[in-house]
C-alpha cells in the first residue's frame, strides 16, 4: 500500500509558510509516513530553496497521484499566483488571495479522492480580508469550502491537547456559546478526534467558564447549568469525560500529572495560553469535524523574519506527522 497523500497549502506567501515548507520537506522522515504535495507558487519554493541554500529540485505537477517526492525533489501543484519578486513581510491583498486560492485548491484535490489531509501554512487575516475572504481564518474557510456546521479547533502540543468550544468571537459572545449541544458535540469529536491519533479510550477533561466552575452558581450558572448535562449525556454514551474542572487547575492535571489526553476549553484564549507557554514552536492546530484530516502550524506568518532564512520548521514537521497519523487511521483500507 502506497503512502497517504498530504497537501500542503503554503500560506500568505509573503511570509514564513514557503520557507518552512522548504525546511520540513528536507527532512526525510517526512518521506517515511507519507507522500507530500505543496499546493503553492513554485517560484516563490525556489526562491526560498535558494535563500536557504537547499539543494533540491522545485518540480511542478499537474494532478497529486503524479508525485515522486523525496528530499532532493519537492512536488508542487504550481498556481502561479503572485509574481516572483513579491515583497516579504507586508500585508497584501495579493498574497491574501494566494492563500486562500491554496486552500480552495487542496479542498478540491480532497473531494476528487487525491489527497487525504491538508497541512497548512500560516495565512495572514488582514491580507485575507484585504482579498475580499468574509472568513477570519483557516478553520472558517474550510467548514465553509465543505459545507461543514459542527467543527471545532484543537490545538496538540507536547505535554497538552486542547479542544475548543468557540475560537474568533469576543469574550463576551465566548460566554453566550457555551451551550449544552455545543458542549456535547465537542466533546464527541474531540473523543472522534483523537481515536484518529491513536489513543483507544481518550480521557477528556472539561474546563469551566466561570472561577471555581461557577461556584454552585455564586459566580456564574454557565457550569451548572449547560456544561454539567452535556458532560453527563456523553457520559452516559460511553465517552470517557469528565468535568467542569476549574481552569485555573485543569491545565496542570493534564499537562504535569497526566490525567487527561486532552482538555475540551470554552473559548479562544483559555486554550491557547497554556499550550502556547508550553511550547510554542512545537504546537499544532487541527481542524476537527470536516470531511478530510487537517492540521496546521500554530503560529502565523512572523512577517518580520519572512524571507530571512531563519524561520524554524519545528511545527510543520510535527503537523505533517500527525496529518499523516490521522489519515491513515481513517483510510486505512484506500489505496492512494
Amino acid at each position: 500500500m502506497k503512502k497517504q497523500l498530504l497537501g500542503i497549502t503554503m500560506g500568505d506567501p509573503a511570509g514564513i509558510g514557503s520557507e518552512i515548507t522548504v525546511k520540513a520537506l528536507l527532512d526525510k522522515s517526512v518521506y517515511e509516513i507519507a507522500r507530500p504535495v505543496v499546493f503553492g507558487d513554485a517560484a516563490q519554493l525556489r526562491r526560498l530553496a535558494k535563500i536557504i541554500g537547499a539543494d533540491v529540485e522545485i518540480h511542478t505537477i499537474k494532478s497529486p497521484e503524479e508525485a515522486e517526492p523525496s528530499p532532493q525533489r519537492i512536488e508542487v501543484i504550481d498556481l502561479n499566483v503572485v509574481p516572483e519578486d513579491v515583497e516579504f513581510g507586508k500585508v497584501q491583498a495579493i498574497c491574501g488571495d494566494a492563500a486562500y486560492r491554496y486552500i480552495a485548491a487542496a479542498v478540491e484535490a480532497h473531494k476528487a479522492h487525491k489527497i487525504q489531509a491538508i497541512v497548512t501554512a500560516p495565512l495572514n487575516k488582514e491580507a485575507l480580508h484585504a482579498s475580499g475572504c468574509p472568513h477570519p481564518g483557516h478553520t472558517e474557510i474550510l467548514a465553509n469550502l465543505t459545507n461543514t456546521k459542527n467543527y471545532s479547533m484543537m490545538l496538540v502540543g507536547k505535554n497538552l491537547r486542547v479542544i475548543h468550544v468557540s475560537t474568533h468571537v469576543s469574550l463576551r459572545r465566548a460566554c453566550d456559546l457555551v451551550k449544552q449541544e455545543r458542549e456535547y458535540n465537542v466533546i464527541r469529536l474531540a473523543d472522534e478526534t483523537m481515536k484518529l491519533m491513536g489513543f483507544e479510550n481518550p480521557r477528556i477533561a472539561v474546563s469551566g467558564l466561570n472561577p471555581h466552575c461557577g461556584e454552585d452558581g455564586l459566580f456564574g450558572t454557565e457550569d451548572t447549568e449547560e456544561i454539567v448535562p452535556a458532560v453527563n449525556r456523553a457520559r452516559s454514551e460511553g465517552i470517557n469525560v469528565v468535568g467542569p474542572i476549574a481552569p485555573d487547575t485543569v491545565f496542570h492535571r493534564a499537562a504535569n500529572r497526566n490525567e487527561f489526553d486532552i482538555v475540551v476549553v470554552q473559548y479562544h484564549d483559555q486554550g491557547h495560553i497554556p499550550l502556547k507557554v508550553l511550547g510554542f514552536s512545537s504546537g499544532v492546530n487541527v481542524t476537527v469535524g470536516l470531511p478530510i484530516i487537517r492540521t496546521s502550524v500554530d503560529h502565523g506568518t512572523a512577517f518580520e523574519i519572512a524571507g530571512k532564512g531563519v524561520a524554524d520548521p519545528e511545527s510543520m514537521l510535527v503537523a505533517l506527522q500527525i496529518g499523516a497519523q490521522m489519515a491513515k487511521v481513517r483510510f486505512a483500507n484506500e489505496l492512494v
